[in-house]
């Protein structure tokens, strides 16, 4: 069976260390696809937290939370450290605070993880022209030969480039490499920190069947709870129902679930991916009339918009405000901006002053805010003449 080192590059076969290096076992590939398969995701290993660690040594050994403290904060990135006592991203702060409490607790500095991201897709651009972000700390890389003059496999070159980002950048990566973008995507969920994981064709089906439905691109928590609720948990459920099942059960989406729980996936890695909107939204457990209690709810849904913006490296420049009523009528209101932002601030403040035109007694069910329009992150919030933020 083909193999490779992941530490100095040197095809192996059968030898449980390398004979070249002497690697043990974990740093050794094997598999029996691996000259074929060439599309790539690669994770950075807790992105903010690793940063925060290579910038300030004292942290190494410590659980370290990336986020905003306070009442209202969340956690943008636990370090492993901290994981191993339960906080995880998007928790709320004094959630993952009572589990960790001997947590060191880092704003995050966005501008310092968008330049280190800039580095990392620099070293990205030196193996492939085909790059899609997916976010700072993430991207998705087509190695195909027909886009690369590179004759070395790709698995080789994955290799190279994860220990150059260890050696330029001192943070490490997760790789997954398989043969379309879904199932790169959950080899390298398999082994951080600093995997390197392969799915092939003829494991595919396999490999997917005992997963978790919520595996899955683009099952979220709703259509997971339509699948428990058939008694659907794992993907080998669906893999055993017909296509015309699936599309009469779950709507256009069943097609494409069809091909992705049998390890087909069509599409392209594409190095320009425009998203219309960035959005959040929250479904109240008891109908809500007042405006103070609707700002009250839309004001971290503003903080998780702006997070995003911030990842993606964009701004928004039209706030959508949306709105369901008790009777289910979904209303929607738009406004331009003066200037694009990714501020939270800002975005909470025309969200207030659209809740307080629209709160007139009748309840709702559901609120949800977001920004369209969207451009890159250089042309946000311009600074006023007076040295604060637009």
């Amino acid at each position: 069976m083909p193999g490779l080192c992941r530490d100095c590059f040197e095809a192996v076969e059968d030898a449980a260390v390398c004979p070249g290096c002497g690697a043990e076992a974990k740093r050794l590939l094997r598999h029996a696809e691996l000259d074929d398969l060439d599309v790539a995701h690669i994770d950075c290993d807790a992105f903010y937290a690793a940063v925060e660690k290579r910038d300030d040594p004292s942290l190494r050994d410590k659980p370290l939370i990336v986020g905003h403290p306070g009442g209202r904060g969340v956690v943008t990135t636990a370090c492993y450290i901290a994981r191993k006592f339960g906080p995880r991203s998007a928790m709320p702060m004094f959630q993952a605070l009572r589990m960790c409490p001997d947590a060191v607790v880092i704003p995050p500095n966005m501008a310092k993880y968008q330049r280190v991201s800039r580095q990392i897709r620099e070293i990205f651009l030196a193996d492939t022209p085909v790059i899609e972000p997916v976010s700072l700390d993430e991207a998705y890389l087509d190695l195909s030969a027909d886009v690369r003059s590179d004759p070395r496999p790709a698995a080789r070159v994955l290799a190279e480039t994860a220990m150059r980002i260890e050696r330029d950048v001192n943070i490490t990566v997760s790789i997954g490499l398989s043969y379309n973008k879904f199932l790169a995507k959950l080899a390298s969920d398999l082994e951080k920190p600093r995997g390197f994981s392969l799915v092939g064709r003829a494991e595919a089906r396999d490999f997917l069947a005992p997963l978790p439905v919520a595996k899955i691109n683009g099952v979220g928590p709703v259509t997971a709870k339509k699948m428990a609720d058939l008694g659907i948990t794992e993907i080998r459920e669906l893999q055993a129902m017909p296509e015309s099942q699936l599309v009469t059960t779950f709507g256009k989406f069943g097609r494409r679930l069809a091909g992705y729980v049998q390890g087909v996936d069509e599409r392209q890695v594409t190095s320009h991916r425009a998203a219309k909107s960035i959005s959040a939204e929250t479904t109240f457990a008891q109908d809500i009339a007042a405006a103070e209690e609707l700002r009250r709810v839309i004001k971290p849904l503003c903080e998780r918009v702006a997070g995003r913006l911030e990842r993606n490296q964009v701004a928004g420049h039209t706030l959508v405000l949306k709105l369901k009523t008790a009777d289910f009528q979904v209303l929607t209101r738009n406004r331009r901006l003066p200037h694009p932002t990714q501020q939270a601030d800002v975005i909470y403040e025309h969200a207030a002053d659209l809740i307080a035109r629209e709160a007139d007694g009748r309840y709702f069910r559901l609120i949800g805010v977001g920004l369209s329009d969207l451009c890159p992150a250089a042309e946000a919030d311009p600074p006023d003449l007076f040295g604060g933020r637009a």
